[in-house]
């Protein structure tokens, strides 16, 4: 994978919380409380909650560490740049297009493109479909960067605390810098996704902690369908 960003705030407003939530469902009890037909609905219809972001911690090879944290540390130019006039054409179109969607979540304009930028930047950056990353967002913060789940994760992609320490310098506090959490999320699927092979209902699963339950991943394509973007470009 090429470079970094450098990390951006994002001045939508809000403030970070004292301490995280207290009380509630854990992730695993919630993903047993539902049922695989439920749970998607009920997921994205209650935006007030962050429902996912139970990654486990598990052991890593030291090449593998080695590879995560570099991934999450390298440096690049704070803009994607463009091989052609018809990529930039692209992406200045999906920016367009996602940016209607998601005015009603993040009115003001620079907020919603800051957060775009670095969403579309991060996800080709892992290699990673945008509209699966935006998806995953959705369900798991609803698009806040402050959410904080019952299990202690943190920001739009709801990383746990640890993968800081296992892979970062040990900062959690700047999961809620929105580059850093999102770059931090799209490694952490890029992993999984490696880890299954490409299999992207399981890598969502281990990802949330649910390795092979439907709920998680069914509401994360769910959602994913609100973010799709036709790429093709049609002669006139």
């Amino acid at each position: 994978m090429s470079g970094m960003d450098k990390v951006m705030l994002e001045g939508d407003g809000t403030q970070p919380p004292a301490q995280p939530q207290q009380g509630g469902l854990s992730r695993r009890s919630l993903v047993l409380s539902l049922s695989a037909a439920a749970a998607p609905a009920a997921w994205l219809g209650a935006p007030a909650a962050a429902h996912a972001g139970g990654q486990l911690e598990e052991p890593l090879m030291d090449s593998v560490r080695t590879a995560l944290t570099s991934a999450v540390t390298n440096q690049a130019p704070p803009e994607p740049l463009f091989s052609t006039t018809e990529a930039r054409i692209m992406y200045l179109r999906w920016l367009g297009t996602m940016s209607d969607k998601l005015r009603k979540r993040k009115p003001e304009w620079e907020v919603r493109r800051d957060f775009l930028q670095t969403i579309w930047y991060e996800s080709k950056r892992a290699g990673l479909d945008t509209s699966l990353v935006m998806g995953l967002v959705q369900v798991e913060s609803a698009f806040r960067k402050f959410a904080v789940s019952p299990v202690g994760a943190r920001g739009y992609m709801q990383v746990m605390p640890f993968w800081t320490r296992v892979i970062g310098d040990g900062d959690a506090g700047k999961l809620f810098h929105m580059q850093t959490n999102l770059r931090f999320g799209c490694v952490i699927l890029r992993h999984y996704l490696d880890r299954e092979k490409g299999d992207v209902f399981m890598a969502l699963g281990r990802y949330n902690g649910s390795r092979g339950k439907s709920p998680y991943p069914d509401a994360v394509f769910g959602a994913q369908r609100n973010w799709l973007f036709n790429e093709k470009i049609t002669s006139a």
